[in-house]
């Protein structure tokens, strides 16, 4: 089925994408018979989007990731965006730092894990393997009748990553119960069962290329892509409101605490994300 992966359009001279003065273009085959889901409405869906994304890095294990250019140089640095929040927090352009003093600490308390993942790299421990590096699940796209994975989107921010990445990512987005933005706190949770139901097929995917270190540090890239998440939309708010598009003044704020609130009930049940790991990822590995 020509519709699993992207087919780039060449330009008239043979080019994989056009230049000019108002920038980069580039253009692929439109997907035929496919939509493309904002949340997961049911386990099933949120399951099969695993899968998918699974796939893609099962498929590109073999890819030296060490080839690729970063497009967004330290995106998941998530130590260096600690010290960018506190860059911001310092400057405090708006006078907005007052009324985030509780969520800065919360952020700051958790600062000594920020550094973890890539302190493993360095160690030799994690692999450096080519990532998606925006694993939401509207990047899938589903068969509009079979309602089953076809291929993965929005490939401009591939590059060298580590595995916890795009499954922690997908966790950040897809197992809460409530938007980005949501206003009302009470509404935010982290919801075990679509944990469970995105582990097990990322890991059925995928999980037999993972070392040891690679498959318990899922749970950790949960944490951390949720925490980075939070300290970028933070910093942002006390910067003014300058990298993501906002709404209304609090929009960022807002962003920032649903994260934040997230994050705490991760670490709620934080050994029940671990037991579940483990549990799922006993299979065999490929050498």
């Amino acid at each position: 089925d020509p519709r699993h992966s992207l087919q780039l359009v060449h330009t008239k001279d043979g080019k994989c994408f056009h230049h000019d003065e108002t920038g980069y273009y580039r253009v692929y085959r439109f997907v035929d018979e496919s939509v493309c889901l904002e949340r997961a409405e049911t386990q099933e869906e949120f399951f099969l989007s695993a899968q998918a994304f699974g796939s893609f890095q099962n498929q590109l294990a073999g890819f030296d990731a060490a080839v690729l250019s970063e497009t967004i140089p330290r995106f998941h640095d998530t130590a260096n965006r600690v010290n960018n929040l506190k860059i911001a927090a310092a400057n405090d352009k708006m006078g907005r730092l007052k009324e985030v003093q509780a969520e800065y600490e919360f952020a700051l308390a958790r600062e000594e894990e920020a550094g973890v993942m890539l302190k493993l790299l360095k160690e030799g421990k994690l692999k450096l393997r080519v990532t998606h590096n925006d694993t939401k699940l509207n990047n899938v796209l589903f068969d509009e009748k079979t309602r089953r994975p076809i291929c993965i989107i929005d490939l401009d921010t591939v590059m060298p990553g580590l595995a916890a990445y795009d499954f922690g990512d997908a966790i950040r987005f897809g197992a809460s119960t409530a938007l980005e933005d949501e206003t009302v706190l009470d509404k935010v949770h982290f919801s075990l069962p679509y944990y469970r139901a995105f582990a097990e097929g990322y890991l059925e995917a995928f999980g037999s290329r993972l070392n040891e270190a690679e498959l318990l540090s899922l749970p950790m890239g949960a944490k951390l892509m949720t925490l980075e998440v939070g300290i970028r939309f933070l910093g942002d708010y006390l910067n003014g409101d300058v990298y993501f598009k906002v709404d209304y003044p609090e929009h960022n704020l807002i962003r920032a605490r649903t994260q934040l609130r997230l994050l705490q009930e991760m670490e709620e049940h934080w050994q029940e994300m671990n037991d579940i790991v483990r549990e799922l990822g006993k299979g065999p590995k490929k050498a």
